[in-house]
């Protein structure tokens, strides 16, 4: 068959590339909606070793880490498949971020700005079109071939896309599904011609429906009639008011000498035609009044409007508009009507189905997929897109309780591993023992420690599963992927490890050793020997470097500022001020504020700065538009009475370098960067869960800044608040309280 070849399709000895294969264990960040009974009962089929419930995923990463991480759960699982992926050259990931306005104030105080995307979102999309349409059908082939191994033998797929690349993906959809596989394009008109231009205006999308096997769940839908149909075929009337249409009781061919050759009430068929009924049936339609005889004494069958489904459902879809307004819109840039992903579910899979969209954007296709009774999984690289999502689900009255997951720390051991060392055993697969001594070894040249790191934050923070350990074995790390043994001789462009000009790292030191000093590179910081906690200075602070797999914790905190005490003027690396810069991927819950309080009783400024993702970037890092973040400032006050305990949000200061000077003059007020919070009311040290939340709207744009409690019973609780600003970036806190 023809065949269509793109810049990157067959590496240099003629071997068609494959997409990325690391299959990498997801953390739970936040469980929503589920209550203090299910939590218990999970907490306990957990314990002993029971499989878990269900619940819907709603995950926030790239679909090149995450696709591959779901096949070994979900390969062969998934019923039905929707994606909308970017098919314009010229989209982004930008957004419109709104600053409410203030009901306490009679001035409109609200403001709209485009949030422009991170430098990891700008890689996404590098990735994409970097190369104009070569590159564009390389990610899309990598997407599809992934796609196609998740699917179950019944399940199909749709792709919704327009002009810009709708030919060419059909024809990678071909090659990959197979040409007898193909259902259907369908054309959605989204929208009316309303000026006149230089040419045809574009008012359609394409959406390209194949299955993967040859009998794919298919539930017919049906249109209503329309206006002229109903008034010109179902203009009669019975005696009871129900409308019909009168239909031929004959159909074509002769049948002379069958059933359907017979005599009734003095009509014989027509030439070349026979009875559409038997005999017997006739007598049953007459008796039940469904036979009208018309002017020319031939018998007609009543087709009542009432019983009928409709006009089957074609490819030509115009009968439902984009959303431009009203309660189901968002304001996100691509969002799809529900009406449309109401109908892709329904006609292609049943309830309890599971339906998957790995470029999730608004989040239509969980909402839709909620509604209907299916379970989802919804994946996306855009925080703002997973906060848009999770806020229309909880919109859904008796949502079921779902989980917000990411690859956390994993995608960043599979980084650290491919590039600083070769061993598949610093990608997160290693003994208990070099896990406990991780740490330790990111001192410059110290001796290993004994020191046990924490196990995890409640945001997935904790050390491998053995079992993804074990799953581990028999591959190793080929540019920040772990490859199977038998796929080694298939490594894609994407995977080979880049070029370079001495020995990598062989040990877990050398590996931490070299980690360490890129970052401080890109952090402008100069390495110092001799400490097991400081490891470079800038501009007279010092600085500490967080390892990829582990939270800054108090007590990592404790150390530094120990550590820092001891070498106040003991050498030319020593401290030349009362001044120290944390860097860090994840932090403990109540870092930013108790850290700072236990930095100032040694007298030590201390400031928290977050490692952005972007680092895993080579290009980014080659341009040098790394930023380093400030956390975020969060203040909760508490107020307990007997067994109720009220928790108020009284400020929240997000880091000034996140937004422009301009943004920031026109907030009036604190609570405009706040678009959600929700509380944990007895956080067990596991995963946040959201059991309590509130949040903005477009109809309802107030925000709630208390929130109380009433505990069944005597104690002291660890409460964890979140709070999500407009811009989709969580800051969360946790808080003592003691209930009588």
């Amino acid at each position: 068959m023809a065949e269509l070849i793109w810049d990157g399709k067959y590496d240099k000895a003629g071997r068609k590339t494959a997409p990325l294969r690391v299959a990498l264990p997801f953390q739970d960040v936040e469980t929503v909606n589920e209550s203090r009974q299910e939590r218990l009962k999970g907490l306990l089929d957990f314990s002993q070793g029971r499989k878990a419930e269900w619940r819907n995923r709603l995950i926030w990463g790239d679909k090149k880490y995450v696709l591959p991480s779901l096949l070994p759960e979900f390969a062969g699982k998934v019923n039905l498949i929707y994606i909308d992926p970017p098919f314009d050259t010229g989209a982004d990931f930008s957004f419109t971020a709104t600053l409410p306005d203030l009901p306490e104030t009679d001035e409109d105080d609200s403001a709209s700005f485009t949030k422009e995307p991170s430098i990891i979102e700008q890689k996404a999309y590098r990735d994409t079109w970097g190369k104009g349409l070569d590159s564009y059908l390389e990610w899309f082939h990598h997407t599809v071939v992934l796609l196609h191994e998740c699917l179950a033998e019944s399940g199909s797929l749709y792709v919704h896309l327009d002009w810009h690349v709708s030919f060419y993906a059909k024809a990678v959809l071909d090659e990959v599904f197979g040409v007898d596989r193909f259902q259907s394009e369908i054309i959605w008109k989204r929208k009316d011609s309303n000026k006149a231009g230089t040419t045809l205006a574009v008012v359609t999308d394409t959406i390209l429906f194949y299955s993967k096997g040859e009998k794919p769940t298919w539930v017919p839908q049906f249109l209503p009639y329309s206006e002229e149909r109903l008034r010109k075929a179902y203009g009669n009337v019975d005696d009871s008011g129900r409308r019909y249409a009168l239909s031929d009781l004959m159909a074509p061919g002769d049948r002379k000498g069958t059933k359907a050759d017979y005599e009734w009430k003095g009509v014989r068929p027509r030439s070349g035609r026979h009875w559409s009924y038997t005999i017997e049936k006739m007598r049953q339609l007459e008796a039940e009044g469904r036979i009208f005889w018309n002017s020319a004494g031939i018998p007609k069958l009543k087709v009542y409007l009432d019983e009928q489904e409709g006009v089957p459902l074609a490819n030509l879809w115009q009968d439902i508009p984009m959303v431009k307004g009203g309660k189901e819109a968002v304001t996100f840039p691509t969002q799809k009507p529900e009406a449309l992903l109401e109908r892709i579910i329904k006609a292609s899979s049943n309830e309890g189905d599971l339906v998957l969209d790995c470029f999730c954007g608004s989040g239509t296709t969980a909402v839709v997929a909620e509604k209907l009774g299916r379970r989802w999984i919804a994946c996306d690289l855009s925080r703002f897109a997973i906060h848009t999502t999770r806020k229309r689900l909880l919109q859904i009255e008796g949502v079921r309780p779902f989980v917000v997951q990411n690859l956390g720390k994993y995608e960043r051991q599979a980084w650290q591993a491919g590039e600083f060392g070769v061993r598949s055993a610093e990608c997160g697969v290693r003994s208990e023992e070099e896990g406990t001594a991780n740490r330790a070894n990111q001192a410059n040249g110290a001796e290993e420690g004994k020191r046990t790191s924490k196990a995890g934050d409640g945001m997935g923070n904790e050390e491998m599963p053995a079992k993804h350990a074990e799953d581990a074995k028999g591959s190793e790390i080929v540019g920040g992927g772990s490859v199977p043994r038998e796929e080694r001789e298939e490594k894609t462009r994407g995977t080979e490890a880049p070029p370079t000009t001495e020995a990598p790292p062989t040990n877990g030191a050398e590996v931490q050793r070299a980690y360490t000093e890129f970052i401080l590179k890109l952090y402008h910081a100069k390495p110092v020997q001799g400490y097991s906690w400081l490891h470079g200075v800038r501009e007279g602070r010092m600085v500490h470097v967080g390892t990829v797999d582990a939270p800054v914790s108090l007590s990592d905190v404790r150390s530094i500022a120990a550590e820092f005490r001891k070498a106040v003027g003991t050498g030319q690396d020593a401290p030349t001020t009362n001044a120290v810069d944390v860097l860090g991927w994840e932090f403990a819950f109540e870092i930013n504020e108790m850290a700072k309080q236990q930095a100032a009783a040694a007298k030590i400024q201390m400031r928290f700065l977050r490692i952005p993702r972007d680092v895993m970037d080579p290009r980014a890092v080659e341009q040098g538009d790394i930023k380093f973040f400030e956390l975020a400032a969060l203040s909760v006050a508490t107020k307990v009475e007997k067994r109720k305990a009220t928790l108020a949000l009284t400020d929240f200061v997000i880091p000034p370098d996140d937004v422009s000077e301009e943004v920031r003059r026109a907030v009036r007020h604190w609570e405009q960067w706040v678009d959600y919070w929700a509380v944990d009311w007895d956080f067990k040290g596991d995963t946040f869960h959201n059991e309590w939340q509130t949040y903005r709207t477009r109809r309802s744009k107030g925000l709630e800044k208390e929130a109380s409690h009433t505990y069944e019973a005597p104690g002291d609780y660890t409460v964890v608040v979140k709070v999500i600003d407009i811009l989709g970036n969580d800051t969360t806190k946790a808080l003592k309280v003691k209930v009588r």
